[in-house]
Protein backbone atom coordinates (compact mmCIF):
# COMPACT_ATOMS: atom_id res chain seq x y z
CA UNK A 1 0.00 0.00 0.00
CA UNK A 2 1.06 3.58 -0.67
CA UNK A 3 0.28 6.78 1.20
CA UNK A 4 -0.08 9.94 -0.87
CA UNK A 5 0.34 13.14 1.16
CA UNK A 6 -0.51 16.48 -0.50
CA UNK A 7 1.11 19.17 1.65
CA UNK A 8 2.05 22.07 -0.64
CA UNK A 9 -0.20 24.67 1.01
CA UNK A 10 1.36 27.84 2.44
CA UNK A 11 -0.40 27.56 5.80
CA UNK A 12 -1.20 31.27 5.79
CA UNK A 13 -3.72 30.98 8.66
CA UNK A 14 -0.95 29.71 10.93
CA UNK A 15 1.46 32.59 10.34
CA UNK A 16 3.92 33.67 11.68
CA UNK A 17 4.80 30.03 12.46
CA UNK A 18 4.68 28.96 8.80
CA UNK A 19 6.94 31.74 7.57
CA UNK A 20 10.01 29.62 8.36
CA UNK A 21 8.60 26.06 8.58
CA UNK A 22 5.97 24.41 6.32
CA UNK A 23 2.86 23.73 8.40
CA UNK A 24 3.04 19.90 8.11
CA UNK A 25 6.52 19.97 9.65
CA UNK A 26 5.54 22.00 12.72
CA UNK A 27 6.03 19.73 15.76
CA UNK A 28 3.02 18.74 17.86
CA UNK A 29 4.07 17.12 21.15
CA UNK A 30 7.56 16.57 19.79
CA UNK A 31 6.74 15.20 16.31
CA UNK A 32 5.95 16.98 13.04
CA UNK A 33 2.28 16.96 12.06
CA UNK A 34 2.93 14.97 8.89
CA UNK A 35 4.94 12.34 10.78
CA UNK A 36 2.09 11.83 13.23
CA UNK A 37 -0.36 11.61 10.31
CA UNK A 38 1.47 8.86 8.39
CA UNK A 39 2.26 6.93 11.59
CA UNK A 40 -1.43 6.96 12.55
CA UNK A 41 -2.42 5.72 9.07
CA UNK A 42 0.22 2.99 9.21
CA UNK A 43 -1.20 1.79 12.57
CA UNK A 44 -4.70 1.27 11.20
CA UNK A 45 -3.99 0.34 7.57
CA UNK A 46 -3.45 -3.34 8.28
CA UNK A 47 -0.97 -3.59 5.39
CA UNK A 48 2.71 -2.84 4.90
CA UNK A 49 3.39 0.67 3.65
CA UNK A 50 5.64 0.41 0.59
CA UNK A 51 5.88 4.07 -0.41
CA UNK A 52 4.98 7.50 0.90
CA UNK A 53 4.64 10.19 -1.76
CA UNK A 54 4.89 13.76 -0.46
CA UNK A 55 3.53 16.56 -2.65
CA UNK A 56 5.23 19.76 -1.51
CA UNK A 57 5.75 23.36 -2.52
CA UNK A 58 9.14 24.96 -3.03
CA UNK A 59 10.26 23.97 0.47
CA UNK A 60 13.95 23.26 -0.19
CA UNK A 61 16.37 20.38 0.31
CA UNK A 62 16.27 20.39 4.12
CA UNK A 63 12.52 19.75 4.12
CA UNK A 64 12.90 16.99 1.55
CA UNK A 65 15.53 15.30 3.72
CA UNK A 66 13.18 15.48 6.71
CA UNK A 67 10.39 13.81 4.75
CA UNK A 68 12.69 11.04 3.53
CA UNK A 69 13.62 10.31 7.17
CA UNK A 70 9.93 10.14 8.13
CA UNK A 71 9.31 7.51 5.44
CA UNK A 72 12.46 5.62 6.41
CA UNK A 73 11.19 5.24 9.99
CA UNK A 74 8.17 3.36 8.60
CA UNK A 75 10.31 1.22 6.31
CA UNK A 76 8.86 2.90 3.22
CA UNK A 77 10.31 4.48 0.13
CA UNK A 78 9.90 8.28 -0.01
CA UNK A 79 8.93 10.02 -3.24
CA UNK A 80 8.95 13.82 -3.48
CA UNK A 81 6.81 15.77 -5.94
CA UNK A 82 6.44 19.55 -6.27
CA UNK A 83 3.14 21.34 -6.85
CA UNK A 84 4.14 24.64 -8.44
CA UNK A 85 0.63 26.14 -8.45
CA UNK A 86 -2.28 25.76 -6.03
CA UNK A 87 -4.87 24.54 -8.53
CA UNK A 88 -6.95 22.35 -6.24
CA UNK A 89 -7.01 18.99 -4.50
CA UNK A 90 -7.25 16.94 -7.71
CA UNK A 91 -4.33 18.84 -9.22
CA UNK A 92 -2.24 18.10 -6.12
CA UNK A 93 -2.78 14.36 -6.57
CA UNK A 94 -2.05 14.69 -10.30
CA UNK A 95 1.44 15.90 -9.35
CA UNK A 96 2.13 12.44 -7.86
CA UNK A 97 0.72 10.51 -10.82
CA UNK A 98 3.87 8.40 -11.13
CA UNK A 99 3.13 6.94 -7.67
CA UNK A 100 -0.61 6.46 -8.20
CA UNK A 101 -0.65 2.71 -8.64
CA UNK A 102 -2.51 -0.05 -6.83
CA UNK A 103 -4.29 0.61 -3.54
CA UNK A 104 -3.52 3.92 -1.87
CA UNK A 105 -4.46 6.11 1.05
CA UNK A 106 -4.60 9.80 0.18
CA UNK A 107 -4.21 11.98 3.28
CA UNK A 108 -4.02 15.76 3.19
CA UNK A 109 -1.57 16.99 5.83
CA UNK A 110 -3.91 19.54 7.41
CA UNK A 111 -5.32 17.53 10.26
CA UNK A 112 -4.71 14.67 12.66
CA UNK A 113 -7.28 12.07 13.63
CA UNK A 114 -8.15 9.36 16.10
CA UNK A 115 -10.07 6.32 14.89
CA UNK A 116 -10.32 2.59 15.43
CA UNK A 117 -11.05 1.03 12.06
CA UNK A 118 -9.94 -1.43 9.42
CA UNK A 119 -9.95 -0.70 5.71
CA UNK A 120 -12.93 -2.07 3.77
CA UNK A 121 -10.95 -3.48 0.86
CA UNK A 122 -14.12 -4.94 -0.69
CA UNK A 123 -15.43 -1.49 -1.62
CA UNK A 124 -13.92 0.74 -4.30
CA UNK A 125 -12.95 3.24 -1.66
CA UNK A 126 -13.49 4.62 1.82
CA UNK A 127 -14.10 8.28 2.58
CA UNK A 128 -13.57 9.41 6.17
CA UNK A 129 -16.01 12.00 7.48
CA UNK A 130 -16.96 13.86 10.63
CA UNK A 131 -20.17 15.68 11.51
CA UNK A 132 -19.67 19.47 11.56
CA UNK A 133 -21.85 22.41 12.50
CA UNK A 134 -21.05 24.47 9.38
CA UNK A 135 -20.60 22.21 6.33
CA UNK A 136 -20.38 25.12 3.86
CA UNK A 137 -16.59 25.25 4.25
CA UNK A 138 -16.06 21.56 3.40
CA UNK A 139 -16.68 18.90 0.84
CA UNK A 140 -19.56 16.77 2.14
CA UNK A 141 -21.21 13.44 1.33
CA UNK A 142 -24.81 12.21 1.17
CA UNK A 143 -25.69 8.60 2.03
CA UNK A 144 -28.27 6.01 1.00
CA UNK A 145 -30.14 3.77 3.43
CA UNK A 146 -27.31 1.21 3.32
CA UNK A 147 -24.59 3.66 4.30
CA UNK A 148 -23.06 4.00 0.84
CA UNK A 149 -22.25 7.44 -0.53
CA UNK A 150 -24.75 8.78 -3.08
CA UNK A 151 -23.34 12.27 -3.69
CA UNK A 152 -20.17 14.30 -3.27
CA UNK A 153 -20.79 18.03 -2.93
CA UNK A 154 -18.01 20.60 -2.66
CA UNK A 155 -18.63 23.44 -0.16
CA UNK A 156 -22.45 23.52 -0.42
CA UNK A 157 -24.01 26.95 0.08
CA UNK A 158 -27.36 25.38 0.99
CA UNK A 159 -27.60 22.46 3.40
CA UNK A 160 -27.30 19.00 1.84
CA UNK A 161 -25.35 17.13 4.54
CA UNK A 162 -23.35 17.75 7.71
CA UNK A 163 -20.91 14.89 7.03
CA UNK A 164 -17.68 16.70 6.14
CA UNK A 165 -14.85 14.96 4.32
CA UNK A 166 -11.81 15.26 6.59
CA UNK A 167 -9.20 14.75 3.88
CA UNK A 168 -8.38 11.04 4.28
CA UNK A 169 -9.37 8.58 1.53
CA UNK A 170 -8.72 4.95 0.60
CA UNK A 171 -8.85 3.79 -3.04
CA UNK A 172 -8.39 0.18 -4.14
CA UNK A 173 -7.40 1.38 -7.62
CA UNK A 174 -5.32 4.52 -7.88
CA UNK A 175 -5.36 4.09 -11.66
CA UNK A 176 -9.16 4.52 -11.84
CA UNK A 177 -8.95 7.66 -9.74
CA UNK A 178 -6.23 9.06 -11.99
CA UNK A 179 -8.38 8.41 -15.08
CA UNK A 180 -11.07 10.69 -13.62
CA UNK A 181 -8.59 13.33 -12.46
CA UNK A 182 -7.05 13.42 -15.93
CA UNK A 183 -10.52 13.69 -17.46
CA UNK A 184 -11.58 16.73 -15.40
CA UNK A 185 -8.24 18.45 -16.02
CA UNK A 186 -8.20 17.68 -19.75
CA UNK A 187 -11.75 19.13 -19.99
CA UNK A 188 -10.99 22.02 -17.62
CA UNK A 189 -13.80 21.13 -15.21
CA UNK A 190 -13.38 23.36 -12.15
CA UNK A 191 -15.26 24.20 -8.97
CA UNK A 192 -14.33 27.50 -7.41
CA UNK A 193 -11.67 27.94 -10.10
CA UNK A 194 -9.88 24.77 -8.96
CA UNK A 195 -9.76 21.09 -9.93
CA UNK A 196 -11.48 19.35 -7.04
CA UNK A 197 -11.08 15.75 -5.91
CA UNK A 198 -14.81 15.60 -5.12
CA UNK A 199 -15.54 16.07 -8.85
CA UNK A 200 -13.45 13.00 -9.69
CA UNK A 201 -15.12 11.04 -6.89
CA UNK A 202 -18.59 11.95 -8.13
CA UNK A 203 -17.63 10.82 -11.66
CA UNK A 204 -16.41 7.49 -10.28
CA UNK A 205 -19.62 7.06 -8.28
CA UNK A 206 -21.77 7.73 -11.34
CA UNK A 207 -19.83 5.01 -13.17
CA UNK A 208 -20.76 2.49 -10.47
CA UNK A 209 -17.97 2.81 -7.91
CA UNK A 210 -19.11 2.00 -4.37
CA UNK A 211 -17.66 4.17 -1.63
CA UNK A 212 -18.19 3.25 2.00
CA UNK A 213 -18.05 5.59 4.93
CA UNK A 214 -15.29 5.81 7.48
CA UNK A 215 -15.95 7.67 10.70
CA UNK A 216 -13.34 9.11 13.00
CA UNK A 217 -13.60 9.49 16.76
CA UNK A 218 -11.77 12.80 16.69
CA UNK A 219 -10.69 15.14 13.91
CA UNK A 220 -8.01 17.56 15.04
CA UNK A 221 -7.34 20.68 13.04
CA UNK A 222 -3.98 22.46 12.78
CA UNK A 223 -5.22 25.32 10.65
CA UNK A 224 -4.57 28.25 12.99
CA UNK A 225 -2.90 29.00 16.31
CA UNK A 226 -5.85 28.24 18.56
CA UNK A 227 -6.66 24.98 16.77
CA UNK A 228 -3.02 23.87 16.80
CA UNK A 229 -2.65 24.52 20.53
CA UNK A 230 -5.88 22.60 21.14
CA UNK A 231 -4.62 19.70 19.01
CA UNK A 232 -1.35 19.65 20.94
CA UNK A 233 -3.34 19.25 24.15
CA UNK A 234 -5.46 16.45 22.71
CA UNK A 235 -2.41 14.51 21.50
CA UNK A 236 -0.83 14.85 24.95
CA UNK A 237 -4.04 13.54 26.48
CA UNK A 238 -4.47 10.64 24.04
CA UNK A 239 -0.85 9.52 24.46
CA UNK A 240 -0.30 10.51 28.08
CA UNK A 241 1.45 7.23 28.89
CA UNK A 242 4.11 8.04 26.28
CA UNK A 243 4.84 11.37 27.95
CA UNK A 244 5.26 10.20 31.52
CA UNK A 245 8.42 11.57 33.08
CA UNK A 246 11.05 13.52 31.18
CA UNK A 247 14.50 12.91 29.63
CA UNK A 248 17.59 12.53 31.80
CA UNK A 249 19.10 15.48 29.93
CA UNK A 250 16.34 17.79 31.21
CA UNK A 251 17.29 20.15 34.06
CA UNK A 252 14.25 20.79 36.26
CA UNK A 253 14.77 22.72 39.49
CA UNK A 254 12.30 24.09 42.03
CA UNK A 255 9.47 23.57 39.54
CA UNK A 256 6.13 21.80 39.29
CA UNK A 257 5.20 19.79 36.17
CA UNK A 258 1.47 19.02 35.87
CA UNK A 259 0.89 16.22 33.32
CA UNK A 260 0.31 15.58 30.56
CA UNK A 261 3.29 17.47 29.16
CA UNK A 262 5.97 16.81 26.55
CA UNK A 263 9.48 17.75 27.73
CA UNK A 264 12.17 17.56 25.05
CA UNK A 265 15.87 16.78 25.39
CA UNK A 266 18.05 19.35 27.22
CA UNK A 267 15.08 21.42 28.36
CA UNK A 268 15.68 23.62 31.43
CA UNK A 269 12.84 24.56 33.78
CA UNK A 270 13.73 26.78 36.74
CA UNK A 271 11.39 28.16 39.40
CA UNK A 272 8.33 27.55 37.24
CA UNK A 273 4.99 25.76 37.00
CA UNK A 274 4.41 23.93 33.71
CA UNK A 275 1.21 22.21 32.60
CA UNK A 276 -1.12 20.72 32.01
CA UNK A 277 -1.07 20.38 28.20
CA UNK A 278 2.30 21.99 27.49
CA UNK A 279 4.93 20.91 24.94
CA UNK A 280 8.49 22.18 25.32
CA UNK A 281 10.84 21.44 22.42
CA UNK A 282 14.49 20.43 22.63
CA UNK A 283 16.83 22.93 24.31
CA UNK A 284 14.12 25.33 25.48
CA UNK A 285 14.64 27.19 28.77
CA UNK A 286 11.82 28.35 31.07
CA UNK A 287 12.58 30.65 34.02
CA UNK A 288 10.23 32.07 36.66
CA UNK A 289 7.17 31.27 34.58
CA UNK A 290 3.68 29.79 34.77
CA UNK A 291 2.63 28.08 31.53
CA UNK A 292 -0.35 25.88 30.69
CA UNK A 293 -2.10 24.75 27.49
CA UNK A 294 0.69 25.98 25.21
CA UNK A 295 3.04 24.81 22.47
CA UNK A 296 6.66 25.98 22.71
CA UNK A 297 9.19 24.84 20.10
CA UNK A 298 12.98 24.34 20.24
CA UNK A 299 15.83 26.46 21.65
CA UNK A 300 13.48 29.14 22.97
CA UNK A 301 13.89 31.21 26.15
CA UNK A 302 10.91 32.30 28.26
CA UNK A 303 11.48 34.44 31.34
CA UNK A 304 8.65 35.62 33.64
CA UNK A 305 6.01 34.24 31.28
CA UNK A 306 2.44 33.80 32.47
CA UNK A 307 1.08 32.01 29.43
CA UNK A 308 -1.98 30.04 28.37
CA UNK A 309 -3.31 29.12 24.90
CA UNK A 310 -0.04 30.33 23.44
CA UNK A 311 2.25 29.17 20.65
CA UNK A 312 5.90 30.19 20.45
CA UNK A 313 8.28 29.11 17.72
CA UNK A 314 11.92 28.01 17.77
CA UNK A 315 14.89 30.17 18.79
CA UNK A 316 12.55 32.85 20.14
CA UNK A 317 13.00 34.97 23.27
CA UNK A 318 10.02 36.05 25.37
CA UNK A 319 10.29 38.21 28.47
CA UNK A 320 7.06 39.45 29.93
CA UNK A 321 3.64 38.92 31.43
CA UNK A 322 1.15 38.74 28.55
CA UNK A 323 -1.37 35.93 29.09
CA UNK A 324 -1.77 34.75 25.49
CA UNK A 325 0.61 35.22 22.56
CA UNK A 326 1.58 33.82 19.16
CA UNK A 327 5.28 34.39 18.51
CA UNK A 328 7.17 33.08 15.48
CA UNK A 329 10.66 31.61 15.08
CA UNK A 330 13.69 33.83 15.82
CA UNK A 331 11.47 36.56 17.33
CA UNK A 332 12.11 38.59 20.49
CA UNK A 333 9.35 40.07 22.64
CA UNK A 334 10.49 41.88 25.79
CA UNK A 335 8.01 43.52 28.15
CA UNK A 336 10.36 43.54 31.12
CA UNK A 337 12.73 46.23 29.85
CA UNK A 338 9.95 48.71 29.10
Amino acid sequence: MKIIVPMAGKGSRLRPHTLTVPKPLIPIAGKPIVQRLVEDIAKVAGEEIDEIAFIIGDFGAVVEESLIKIADKLGAKASIYVQDEALGTAHAIKCAEASMQGNVVVAFADTLFRADFTLDTNSDGVIWVKKVEDPSAFGVVKLDDYGFITDFVEKPQTFVSDLAIIGIYYFNSAEKLMDEINYIMDHDIKVGNEYQLTTALENLRQKGAKFSLGKVDDWMDCGNKNATVETNGKILDYEKDEFEGYPESANIQNSLIIPPCYIGENVEILNSKIGPYVSLGRGTKIINSNIDNSLIQEQTLIDHGNLSNSMIGSSAHYFGVAREISLGDFSVLDFLSK
